[in-house]
């Protein structure tokens, strides 16, 4: 959510930003606003005066009673009566105003960095640099489920007759496998000066608002039936949710945390959820990072975060490449964005395992994270960004590190957590 006073002094801006998203639909969101927004004032200014008159009537009370002048006192308590159902009235219109104000505002895209490619869809992302130098083996490689498989390492059938489509259960060394790379980026983070830590797997409906736009919401998020909880997407919404209505000590800034938890996702309208395999699916593991600091220095955060996946994935011997999200990719409360893209050497070509983004003071606005300053309270900014996210990061590393009699071949750093084995041999059935 973008600061109301940038719309009241340059609502142009605002209304270019919608049109370098591409979403012209919102232009009268900010003319609407601005009308809402003068008409809350005046109600505003107007509680403000019934109070004051109602405080200087209610001071003669005392003094005309003491001085016996009972009628008088009367006359003007019944005045204070009237005022106190008009003040009652207007602040239920203060309060609708401002709510509808809010829910207006939730709908105005922040206002992404002068750096980002303008652009109609993902179609349309910049790359920015390749890292490791992607190879075609002279031998074919098999879809990735078959890989899984032939290692006796999934069982799709089982988990669709128990939960349906999207979901899977990881057996033996696959699964072992994705344990394994998940400590490994734990560790990793942890080396890098970020905190661990689990949060809870179910946020609050305030909290789910704070922490994305509507549409996300719907296309993303279940619902639990009964409670007002719904389980997280991904710890990202749980991690900047910890910040919640807090106003943080300048010497503690920044937070830097990374997340381990499962996540959980409708995927509304994807394609690809009844294809057989996991790259798309209802429920998932994640290692992720955020970071809540100072404004000026939020987008150094940025470039550190993004490259700290890409340093993980080549680390595990994979070679990925970056890509500039473009405006109409941005997500609303996003202000720039990059997703860090893994090569398939069976497709050959890349695909998505994670995403970085600075959010600037969107979130912080709609949660109140504040940061206590000399001359008064600021908002922080958030930033959030995938380390990774098996099975589709498993889906890169069993491409990229298959062999043509079928084994998996271990990257080092990765040998401690698979209890010093080194390759993973196909298990004839």
């Amino acid at each position: 959510m973008i600061d109301i006073k940038l719309i009241r002094e340059n609502p142009e801006l605002v209304k270019e930003n919608m049109k370098k998203k591409f979403q012209d639909h919102k232009l009268e969101l900010v003319d609407r606003v601005l009308e809402l927004d003068k008409k809350n004032r005046e109600v505003k200014l107007r509680g403000d005066e019934l109070r004051s008159s109602r405080n200087s009537l209610s001071s003669k009370i005392g003094n005309l009673m003491k001085s016996g002048n009972r009628e008088e006192a009367e006359t003007i308590k019944k005045q204070v009566n009237e005022i106190n159902e008009q003040i009652i009235k207007n602040e239920k219109d203060e309060n609708e105003l401002a709510n509808e104000i809010k829910n207006i505002m939730m709908k105005i895209p922040n206002i992404i960095h002068d750096s980002v490619p303008i652009g109609k869809d993902d179609t349309e992302n910049v790359e920015v640099k390749k890292y490791g130098e992607p190879v075609v083996p002279t031998y074919p490689i098999p879809y990735h489920t078959d890989i899984m498989e032939k290692l006796a390492g999934i069982d799709l059938d089982s988990a669709r007759r128990v939960a349906g489509n999207g979901f899977y259960y990881l057996i033996g060394n696959v699964a072992r496998l994705h344990s394994a790379v998940i400590s490994y980026a734990r560790d990793f983070m942890i080396n890098k000066g970020f905190t661990y830590c689990i949060p809870p797997f179910m946020i609050r409906s305030d909290v789910v608002t704070g922490v994305m736009s509507f549409e996300e919401m719907d296309a993303m998020m279940y619902k639990i039936e009964g409670e007002d909880l719904y389980l997280i997407g991904t710890s990202e919404h749980s991690m900047i949710g910890k910040f919640k209505d807090q106003i943080l000590k300048k010497d503690n800034l920044p937070y830097t945390m990374t997340s381990y938890s499962p996540c959980f996702r409708k995927e509304k309208g994807a394609h690809g959820i009844e294809e057989r395999g996991v790259y798309r699916i209802h429920q998932f593991e994640k290692q992720e990072m955020i970071v809540v600091c100072e404004p000026e220095d939020s987008y150094e955060w940025y470039d550190k975060m993004w490259s700290y996946t890409v340093e993980l994935f080549r680390s595990l011997e994979i070679p990925v490449r970056t890509l500039e999200c473009c405006s109409g990719d941005l997500a609303d409360l996003k202000a720039k964005s990059c997703d860090v893209e893994a090569w398939s050497p069976r497709q050959q070509k890349y695909f998505e395992v994670g995403s970085c983004s600075n959010l600037t003071d969107a979130q912080s606005r709609r949660l109140g994270i504040r940061i206590k300053g000399e001359k008064g309270n600021y908002f922080a900014h958030t930033l959030n960004n995938t380390v990774v996210a098996p099975p589709r990061m498993l889906i890169a590393f069993l491409e990229n590190h298959y062999q043509e009699d079928g084994s998996i071949t271990i990257p080092e750093v990765l040998r401690p957590y698979m209890g010093g084995i080194d390759i993973i041999k196909p298990i004839e059935k």
